[in-house]
């Protein structure tokens, strides 16, 4: 079947070519040997009357047409997908290459530990594709993929001494800025989506504004006041402002030769003895709509993932319930999500057990715990309330539903509650004199407590007199108390504080 198709298609092209030379033939007369080719005429002519041209028609087997190759033009591009998403990340390489003994350091360093390359490749394979995606789809250099091997090992709970946290490693202020949420419900700068693309977002403002990627680059790691000020510092001096010519922190002269140490090893990792493992030219994973608050224990059963691969991917999401006017989607491995959604339409239990429930007044976590029906240690644990500390009041807790509310969290309080806290107080009974022109107004004042509990502490009217050195008892903090103690000295002790001063004097005189 094939074949005779070939063989009609091969016919039909032989029969247009030949009627395309006859009509040519038909329409042009055909001059003698050695004779000049007619020209048509400036002006039309009236029809012609002689008899009409015999149709010339050509003998003599068929050859076959040649098929013309290029000569120095533009290069192809191949048809061909890529066999797998490494060969994708190459073919998007569009950064200048840095050729420096810092690169070859690096170089060395990742290709002596294969198991370290091993593991962080390994954790990329669930992100990789959808990166690469956005950075084709804003036409970006595919190098850019591989920086969060150097920001965080593509770990995205990952979290450094500065507070950075996510793969991408966002400032918490870094992140405010590129509308990543953070709360205590989640944190955006480790969400996936969230996190890529402000990172893509913040690398092409910097690309725009220094006009070079590895400048760029720099500011994203060193901040681009700083970079700005180093390339201004050059510029009075009358040095080259590239990235090789400024004068950085160490961390800043080795994040882009590590960067480039990375590609070189993706770009040809048998020269450097590593194995790359496989990673498919497709998606891991696929976004699911959340639309009632749902827990995350029941988001794993219905799409039948271990709650740990589940985290893994909504790494953002910290609690044990996601609220969903604040989280409206999730991620899922991608036959899981076809599951979890065919699932979720006939699922005809609660969704969701847990609730958010805002403190009326400042109370103890176990004050707390016992209004709400919990045990004091699941309170601590599910909020992360640290020992010590007391509930302010405003502050957002997760807690039990049972029954007590079943509608789901509001977006107000899904993206702005705060776990608020305050040190908890240990008071202390301490004796405090009065001074001239005190009363129970400015005693307490001074001491920072209300006129009220001065007269209650000892039983007297809040407008009783009082006389120039009454004791009278105070209720402080434990702090406050012992300074106040401190404070208090006899005659006795200030006369030896005297005797103490002029004893320095009478040792200077006996040196002499």
């Amino acid at each position: 079947m094939e074949k005779r198709f070939l063989m009609s298609r091969t016919f039909t092209w032989l029969a247009l070519l030949l009627s395309a030379l006859l009509a040519g033939c038909a329409s042009a007369p055909v001059a003698a040997p050695g004779t000049a080719s007619p020209t048509a005429p400036a002006i039309a002519s009236a029809p012609s009357q002689t008899a009409p041209r015999a149709a010339v028609v050509p003998t003599g087997p068929l050859t076959e047409l040649a098929v013309a190759t290029p000569t120095g033009g533009p290069d192809v591009a191949t048809l061909a997908a890529p066999a797998d998403l490494w060969e994708r990340i190459r073919r998007g390489f569009a950064m200048p290459d840095l050729d420096t003994d810092l690169v070859r350091d690096r170089e060395q360093w990742y290709a002596s530990r294969p198991d370290y390359i091993q593991r962080m490749t390994e954790r990329s394979s669930k992100y990789l594709f959808h990166i690469v995606e956005e950075l084709e789809r804003r036409d970006m250099p595919s190098e850019l993929a591989l920086l969060p091997y150097i920001e965080s090992a593509f770990n995205p709970n990952a979290v450094s001494s500065a507070r950075a946290a996510g793969m991408w490693q966002f400032m918490p202020a870094t992140g405010e800025s590129f509308d990543l949420k953070q709360n205590m419900f989640r944190d955006d700068r480790r969400d996936v989506l969230a996190s890529t693309r402000a990172a893509l977002d913040y690398l092409q403002q910097l690309h725009k504004r220094f006009g070079d990627w590895h400048l760029a680059l720099a500011a994203y790691n060193w901040g681009q006041g700083n970079v700005n000020r180093a390339i201004t510092r050059n510029q009075r001096e009358g040095k080259p402002t590239t990235y090789l010519d400024l004068n950085m922190p160490t961390e800043t002269r080795y994040y882009v030769p590590k960067l480039q140490a990375v590609k070189n090893i993706v770009a040809q990792p048998q020269r450097f003895n590593t194995a790359l493992p496989l990673i498919g030219n497709h998606p891991f994973f696929d976004s699911v709509p959340i639309e009632r608050d749902i827990d995350v224990a029941v988001v794993a059963q219905l799409s039948e993932v271990d709650e740990r691969d589940f985290r893994a991917l909504n790494p953002s999401l910290n609690k044990p319930v996601i609220m969903s006017a604040g989280t409206p989607h999730v991620l899922l491995p991608w036959d899981n999500a076809v599951v979890f959604q065919q699932r979720l339409l006939s699922h005809t239990g609660p969704l969701a057990s847990w609730t958010a429930w805002r403190a009326p007044s400042t109370m103890s976590p176990a004050a707390a715990a016992a209004r709400l029906d919990m045990s004091e240690a699941e309170l601590r644990r599910v909020n992360n309330i640290p020992p010590r500390m007391l509930v302010r009041q405003g502050a957002t807790l997760l807690v039990h539903r049972n029954g007590r509310n079943n509608a789901d969290v509001p977006e107000h309080v899904a993206d702005n509650a705060q776990l608020l806290l305050q040190p908890e107080v240990t008071l202390r009974r301490t004796k405090v004199r009065t001074r001239k022109g005190d009363n129970v107004m400015t005693v307490a004042r001074r001491y920072g407590v209300s006129a009220t509990s001065v007269a209650e502490w000892n039983n007297i009217n809040i407008n009783s007199p009082l006389k120039v050195g009454q004791s009278l008892t105070m209720v402080l903090p434990q702090r406050k108390a012992t300074s106040v103690a401190r404070k208090k000295t006899t005659p006795s002790a200030k006369a030896s504080s005297k005797v103490a001063k002029r004893a320095p004097q009478r040792n200077k005189v006996a040196t002499r």
